[in-house]
């Protein structure tokens, strides 16, 4: 109950942050977004390489241990 009362809380002050007749900090948000696009962009760029990288290993892993299991029942 606290945590849905806190975000509702966090949720009305950004958007009181953005309005113009709040804070009007709307054109200091966008730029921050604008600058933050490409560092975001590189890092779930790089999260999708290590998950992509991760599942061509289980992928291999997977065939030796089918390959050792058809082995054993031969």
């Amino acid at each position: 109950m606290v945590a849905m009362l806190v975000g509702l809380i966090l949720i009305a002050f950004a958007v009181i942050a953005c309005l113009p007749a709040g804070l009007n900090w709307g054109t200091d948000i966008i730029a921050f977004l604008k600058g933050a696009a490409p560092v975001l962009a590189a890092f779930v760029g790089m999260i999708a390489l290590f998950i992509g990288f991760a599942d061509i290993k289980d992928k291999k892993e997977a065939k030796k241990e089918e390959a050792a299991k058809q082995a054993e029942e031969k």
